[in-house]
């Protein structure tokens, strides 16, 4: 890392509130004469109370007036009044918007097609989900047979009247008569499992809590399923409390919780979590362990003879990434990045464990990132520029032949098992919606299970590809999307910029009906696939990471400055968009380059990098960004932590900062603290506004009426200060 970000910035805060003056040269200036602001149109933020609180870090006093926000809202009057107020501002000020209706209408047209999910086959039973299209969840359906009748099995739709429960994971037994599955409530991490009689459609008595970050495995006999648990938290304390001691269990059909049987568990290793699969056969219940984000694991095996549950020990760890692709007999398939990091296949003698991995497939210049084994092959799912190769191999290793997919995008699933040739996968585009397509591996043949209708022509809109050098010489590539029209004529439009970069997250062609709303108004929108990310494999994930943090913000403000520099956006017409990761990536460049952005968009983003670690999962992001308690590691994260580095008596951009109650995964805390900080400094006339939705966490589960209104919202507000004008019939 360069010696300029070691500098500690100081906590820049002012004493009171700052009512922002409108600048007669900036748009808003003629704006909004909406609430929240005096007769002069200055907008008035929540008056935020300060405590006078200084931590000592490493000899650095560290100011952190509004701690008091960490505070849970259901428990504390104080932060849900705040709150309130916040929210209420916000929406005043975004209803006004122009154009955000307009918005909102074409996100629901849209969105208005059917869409389903991959199947699952067990039993001679196709399980997939299906959503008419504007339904809030999405239903499960069932087919005896390919040919079958379509029957409806589970409608979460029922289940709450704001629509914000959740069917989350689901797996039906081996023998397809019983399905387990996840209720998630209010978009949190926190899951209860449930069985259902598939014959009857009936639902059984088992009830399984407190299931986070867990698959659900059923045993070969289709007589109970293990899975992962934490401990019942603390009175209040469900969406805060640090995730820790992940224990493994099997549940049996027909029993209560309480008798369910500990399989695995490592109390002298409290930070390992625990994951359960077992082999398409029944035979083998495989235990992967690991401690963070970073796929280092542990392996156990144990075979499933109907009697005790022995694991042993398999590979040592956490070292190294092992993900199981199939079996044969005792030989067990792994991708593995042992000596390879951009992955082999290997195998492992699941009867012999003391015995090394032995070579299938041999590491290639691309990132293999997924396999399955098919019948009697395997796929294998490599990565090539940031889109999906796939190749059929035999089990000796050598390949058969190319999968046959659609053309530029992304593939996803490819499940199945020893003995069935069948598997389905669903490709995307950037802007075409997934199909799902059926696949054999013994005839070779392809064909179309389902597909939309789409209520537009993906011809019209155009696809780029980029490179651009960063601050340190990188070339970066970059995906921008927009109408042709645009790029024939080389006109500047509005766009957003997106990136995240990190946890060797790759960003890969895929469909989303809320950015093709704004490419229709005439808008671009650009995807950078930054440093951190892991379209390239370990070095490219490792480059952007604990002390290497700022390549990824330099690699987006290069980004930004390419755009602007090759006339693909104006000058004072691009914002930035980012999630989770992705928001604290948006907090931390507009700290940098404020002067660079019209307007920001940072969703359920980590604002405080000195706290990250000390809720829910926080702790597991240790491995991506370093831990605020070492002392080589605290003078990188707070010096560019978002919350601790904004910068009074700059020019700041528009700001939408936006989170949810129910969050549990990046708890709310960190965009309440970050809003607070952003309004109380003196950062200029445009606006930095809150919006906290009700009954959503991180981002999984959320209804779609939800989402698209968070989306106009977000999207409104990027027009408005990019100057995107937006039509009530785009053309």
């Amino acid at each position: 890392m360069r010696a300029a970000a070691l500098i500690l910035l100081p906590l820049l805060l002012a004493a009171n509130p700052v009512l922002a003056e409108p600048d007669s040269a900036t748009p808003e200036a003629a704006a909004i004469d909406a609430g929240g602001r005096t007769e002069a149109g200055v907008l008035r933020y929540p008056i935020t109370k300060r405590l006078d609180l200084v931590e000592d870090h490493f000899g650095v006093k560290v100011a952190d007036p509004y701690r008091w926000l960490e505070n849970d809202l259901r428990a504390d009057p104080a932060v849900r009044d705040w709150v309130g107020r916040e929210n209420a501002l916000t929406r005043r000020y975004l209803d006004d918007l122009p154009g955000r209706e307009a918005l909102k209408g074409r996100m629901r047209a849209l969105l208005s097609h059917g869409r389903y999910t991959v199947p699952r086959k067990a039993g001679g039973r196709y399980f997939y989900g299906y959503n008419k299209g504007l339904e809030n969840q999405t239903p499960l359906y069932v087919r005896d047979g390919l040919s079958g009748l379509q029957r409806l099995l589970l409608d979460p739709n029922d289940w709450a009247k704001d629509g914000a429960s959740a069917l989350a994971e689901w797996t039906p037994s081996p023998d397809g008569r019983t399905l387990a599955f996840a209720v998630q409530e209010a978009g949190s991490d926190w899951r209860t499992l449930k069985l259902l009689d598939v014959d009857t459609g009936k639902m059984l008595d088992d009830r399984v809590e407190w299931v986070k970050f867990s698959q659900i495995a059923w045993d070969g006999r289709a007589e109970g399923f293990f899975y992962s648990r934490f401990a019942a938290p603390q009175e209040g304390q469900a969406f805060r409390s640090a995730n820790e001691d992940q224990q493994l269990y099997y549940h049996r059909i027909g029993t209560r919780q309480a008798q369910d049987q500990l399989v695995y568990a490592t109390p002298d290793r409290p930070a390992l979590s625990h994951q359960a699969q077992v082999t398409g056969d029944g035979r083998w219940l495989i235990i992967s362990s690991f401690q963070g984000i970073d796929p280092r694991r542990e392996l156990h095996v144990a075979e499933l003879t109907g009697g005790p549950i022995k694991p042993r020990l398999l590979v040592k760890g956490p070292a190294q990434d092992w993900r199981l692709i199939g079996s044969k007999g005792t030989t067990l398939f792994f991708l593995t990045d042992d000596r390879a990091p951009h992955m082999r296949v290997v195998t492992l003698d699941a009867s012999r464990p003391r015995r090394g991995p032995r070579e299938l497939v041999r590491e290639r210049p691309e990132t293999l990132a997924g396999g399955s084994l098919v019948g009697n092959r395997m796929i294998l799912a490599y990565m090539s520029d940031a889109q999906t190769v796939a190749e059929l191999v035999d089990l000796d290793g050598r390949k058969v032949t190319d999968v046959p997919l659609p053309g530029f995008g992304t593939a996803a699933g490819f499940g199945g098992r020893e003995g069935d040739p069948e598997t389905f996968f669903s490709f995307s585009g950037f802007v075409t919606p997934s199909s799902i397509y059926r696949f054999d591996t013994a005839s070779l043949q392809s064909q179309i299970f389902a597909q939309p209708d789409l209520p537009f022509d993906p011809r019209d809109f155009g696809i780029e590809q980029r490179l651009y050098p960063s601050k340190d010489g990188t070339l970066i590539p970059m995906t921008i999307l927009r109408k042709k029209a645009l790029a024939d004529r080389a006109i500047a439009a509005p766009t957003i910029l997106y990136g995240y970069g990190g946890f060797n997250i790759s960003l890969t062609p895929g469909y989303s009906a809320t950015r093709m709303a704004w490419l229709e108004q005439g808008g671009a929108y650009a995807i950078a696939n930054l440093r951190g990310g892991g379209e390239y494999g370990k070095a490219w994930h490792d480059a952007g990471r604990g002390a290497n943090k700022q390549n990824v913000f330099d690699d987006f403000i290069a980004a930004a400055e390419y755009l602007k520099a090759n006339g693909f956006t104006p000058q004072n017409g691009l914002a930035i968009e980012g999630r989770s990761n992705g928001g604290l990536l948006v907090g931390a460049v507009v700290n940098q380059r404020p002067d660079l952005f019209a307007a920001a968009l940072p969703a359920v983003g980590v604002m405080d990098m000195l706290r990250f670690d000390r809720f829910t999962a926080g702790r597991y992001w240790i491995d991506d960004y370093g831990s605020p308690d070492k002392a080589a590691d605290f003078p990188l994260l707070y010096g560019y932590s978002p919350y601790h580095n904004i910068l009074g008596g700059k020019d700041y951009p528009a700001i939408l900062v936006t989170t949810a109650d129910t969050d549990d995964r990046v708890v709310p805390a960190h965009s309440f603290k970050y809003a607070a900080a952003l309004q109380a400094a003196d950062l200029g006339a445009r606006p930095r506004l809150l919006r906290v939705e009700n009954r959503a966490g991180h981002g999984s589960g959320k209804p779609v009426d939800k989402l698209i209104d968070e989306y106009a919202d977000s999207y409104g507000f990027a027009a408005y200060f990019t100057g995107l004008q937006i039509k009530a019939k785009p053309q």
